[in-house]
């Protein structure tokens, strides 16, 4: 279906992707995985012919029909959602149109064309009714209820919608279509648990190839069947899904390691046996053949490691007993989103914010940290709080670089303190200097983390704060989350990281007035 050969890119003097070769079979399952920032995006962009690459061929099948999750595609103002998912299925609805069209000139016609008219005309009834043309509106409903398009309103204007919503909108449309080629690029990232197993059957159940982009390991090991690992602008392919790439990427790493030490040795003796004997002339020649052989010598370079994130939440001083009450608290914009809430937090609990999307925990957030008004009733907060909030979303268009980011902040750092703190996150001297808008999801949301950590805190909220890091940083971010004292809340749809981080879940299915 795609055969990609030599492909190379770099970007501002840094190599993205160097001489990767990779193939996508008819039906294969395929996932990219590897640290942040490698190229995995950009790979995906490279082959829809969005970033031409500095060499390489890149092939499609003509059978081919690709669809590519871009998370940054425009949807047009006064536009419903209903709409942008019928636009799934626009070259039927032309193909409608053209079959009307002819029956509406029908008195126009001569004998011998009415005749080759007529048999369009039926060539395409009987691809409409093939193509369930008459249930549209079913198939469209039956997805947007499993990816939770439902719970915000088919007839919402797509302009009102957050970027998590916009890109649910994108891959509903995208699964409509049924293409014979699918591009995801981390789609679970604004999907809760429900919508998330949803996917995770329709994958496994999808007839046709994709490429899969994702750091969430157990979907990964659900829906894939083949694994090509990059590190270092390589491409490396795995059968089997990702424990299975583990094991044996583990495995090699190991003998590469060995490897490298065993020539390191043998390096170490033929330079020592050179240095002690190619002054005598007895044993001039033996030296020179050791010389010889240390130059035909093909070297083993050490594999490189990246650069491995700390992270670390300041505690500041303790706060009051009770961080927050909320009183008849309703949350909402224009419309309601729960029923009259009552309900507190103390010092010290942990607590993971679950359920559906569109029920208002993001909302929840932001109106318990006053950057938005409650839809009625009222929050009370408690004594001497200093919260620290990792927002889910960053702004897409941000010019300024990582190290003016966090400057902006904290101006009374040094440049040397702000690119230690970063680098304490896992950011090499490129990524500090580069510009938010062109980091990988995951580099942002370290820069983002890097910001937080600066800061004396007591209370920690955090907003999916998973969303793009990779498997390492992800391990370190419980970590720290862990050895945090102070007290928790968190919005996450990964319960293999927040199960054993929190003390109590409070699931706001429970309190919405929406149907779900």
């Amino acid at each position: 279906m795609l055969n990609v050969e030599k492909v190379n890119h770099d970007f501002g003097g840094r190599t993205i992707l160097s001489d990767v070769s990779f193939r996508l079979k008819k039906g294969e399952h395929v996932a990219l995985v590897g640290p942040n920032g490698e190229g995995k995006s950009t790979f995906l962009k490279i082959i829809t012919n969005k970033l031409m690459p500095d060499e390489g061929v890149i092939t499609w099948s003509p059978k081919a029909k690709v669809g590519y999750l871009d998370q940054h595609a425009e949807l047009e103002k006064g536009n419903t959602i209903r709409n942008v998912l019928k636009d799934a299925f626009k070259e039927i609805f032309q193909m409608e149109q053209t079959m009307i069209e002819i029956y509406d000139q029908m008195a126009n016609y001569s004998e011998e064309e009415m005749e080759v008219k007529l048999q369009e005309a039926a060539d395409i009834q009987t691809t409409l009714d093939h193509s369930g043309f008459y249930i549209i509106d079913a198939k469209i409903e039956e997805v947007a209820n499993g990816l939770g398009l439902s719970d915000i309103g088919l007839d919402k204007d797509v302009s009102e919608l957050s970027g998590g919503q916009r890109t649910k909108v994108l891959l509903t449309k995208l699964l409509l279509q049924r293409p014979t080629i699918l591009l995801l690029d981390e789609p679970t990232n604004f999907l809760d648990e429900n919508h998330i197993e949803w996917l995770k059957r329709y994958l496994q159940d999808y007839e046709n190839s994709f490429i899969l982009i994702s750091h969430d390991i157990p979907f990964i090991n659900n829906v894939a069947s083949v694994i090509y690992h990059i590190e270092n602008g390589e491409f490396t392919r795995y059968t089997g899904n990702y424990d299975d790439f583990k094991r044996m990427y583990d495995v090699k790493k190991r003998q590469a390691e060995q490897a490298y030490e065993k020539q390191q040795k043998e390096i170490e003796k033929l330079e020592d046996f050179i240095a002690r004997n190619k002054a005598r002339v007895a044993t001039r020649g033996m030296a020179n053949s050791r010389q010889k052989k240390l130059d035909k010598m093909e070297k083993i370079e050490r594999i490189r490691e990246k650069p491995m994130p700390k992270f670390n939440f300041r505690y500041g001083r303790a706060s009051g007993k009770i961080i927050f009450e909320a009183k008849d608290l309703v949350l909402g914009y224009d419309e309601p989103l729960t029923s009259p809430l009552n309900m507190h937090l103390e010092r010290g609990q942990r607590v993971a914010l679950k359920g559906v999307n569109g029920l208002g925990k993001s909302t929840l957030l932001k109106t318990l940290l006053g950057i938005i008004k409650p839809y009625s009733g009222e929050i009370v907060l408690g004594d001497y709080i200093e919260e620290g909030y990792f927002e889910q979303e960053s702004d897409p268009n941000n010019s300024r670089t990582a190290i003016d980011e966090v400057w902006k902040d904290y101006p009374a750092l040094t440049n040397f303190e702000v690119r230690q703190a970063l680098a304490k996150c896992g950011l090499t001297n490129e990524h500090i200097t580069s510009q938010m808008r062109v980091l990988s999801g995951g580099e942002a949301a370290k820069v983002r983390l890097c910001k937080l950590m600066l800061k004396d805190i007591n209370l920690l909220v955090l907003d999916e704060p998973t969303n793009h890091l990779d498997v390492i940083a992800k391990d370190e971010l419980k970590r720290a989350i862990k050895e945090f004292k102070g007290t928790l809340l968190m919005v996450s749809h990964e319960p293999e990281f927040y199960m054993d981080i929190v003390n109590e879940v409070w699931n706001l299915e429970e309190w919405t007035t929406k149907i779900i």
